[in-house]
């Protein structure tokens, strides 16, 4: 699990905190009202939708109970909106790519996954492609029939491959972005380090500086933290000094917050 330090600055922390959206037993209108906005959010990429691009009718039929939240969650990623914001327009690899995000809440692990989703629309067309992760053993496991699909990449996940994390961070740009806003959605993301069986540089989505070695490692690991210090308000810094500290598992966190009282900028957290 990443720690509070390490998601505030990766923009993680408002997922990390979140419990799951289930629709229960006994549910009022309020909480269908949650389960819509979180299946809009994460299916369509934290994209902004307008009043007239809501899916009304599978909105009614989950009112009325006659389908199940998974059915919703499909009926979204199935819609002609769906197909024009991430696939008419979209490489299919990045397609692929953003439905293992809005659909299982994860990044691919390796070009096999790819490679078998490729083949899968080849053959049987977009709505097998869909129902490949919906209908899927992992996707009942996550999230059965009433959990709206969430980031799981964030956190620690019983069959989960480590390079995943890594991963789900190089698709994830802020809880603020959406999926088609990045600037990159007209190519892939995870190309070469899927091809290459390469794990990511997680980066920090404000300022694009490497992030490592800070939720590994045992508690003797020590770490190396360079940072800067912020130019004065006052008067112009003419000179940018770096500062570099070794410091213990124990004492990473009070640094991390004397260098932000200070007005330092972290730079990066590397374990030696």
């Amino acid at each position: 699990m990443s720690s509070s330090t390490t998601a505030q600055r990766l923009g993680s922390e408002p997922f990390v905190a979140a419990s799951p959206v289930e629709l229960r037993p006994n549910w009022t209108e309020g909480d269908v009202q949650a389960i819509i906005q979180a299946s809009y959010r994460q299916v369509f990429g934290n994209e902004h939708l307008m009043a007239s691009e809501r899916q009304e009718s599978a909105e009614s039929l989950l009112r009325q109970g006659n389908i199940r939240v998974r059915d919703f969650v499909r009926g979204l990623a199935m819609s002609e909106l769906y197909r024009e914001k991430f696939f008419y327009s979209t490489p299919q690899v990045r397609f692929i790519e953003l439905n293992f995000k809005h659909l299982l809440g994860r990044a691919p692990y390796d070009e096999s996954e790819i490679a078998y989703h490729v083949d899968l629309y080849v053959q049987k067309g977009y709505e097998a492609e869909i129902n490949s992760y919906i209908e899927s053993e992992e996707y009942e496991a996550s999230f059965g029939d009433a959990i709206v699909p969430y980031y799981r990449g964030f956190e620690s996940q019983v069959g989960q491959k480590t390079v995943g994390y890594n991963r789900m961070y190089q698709l994830y740009r802020g809880y603020a972005n959406s999926d088609r806003s990045q600037g990159k959605n007209k190519g892939a993301w995870l190309t070469r380090e899927l091809a290459c069986n390469l794990s990511n540089t997680i980066r920090a989505e404000n300022d694009g500086n490497a992030l490592g070695g800070v939720t590994t490692g045992g508690r003797s690991q020590l770490y190396r933290v360079r940072s800067t210090q912020g130019s004065s308000a006052r008067a112009p810094q003419l000179r940018r000094s770096f500062n570099e500290a070794l410091v213990s598992y124990e004492q990473l966190s009070t640094t991390l917050q004397r260098l932000n009282q200070r007005g330092a900028r972290v730079l990066s957290v590397l374990p030696v």
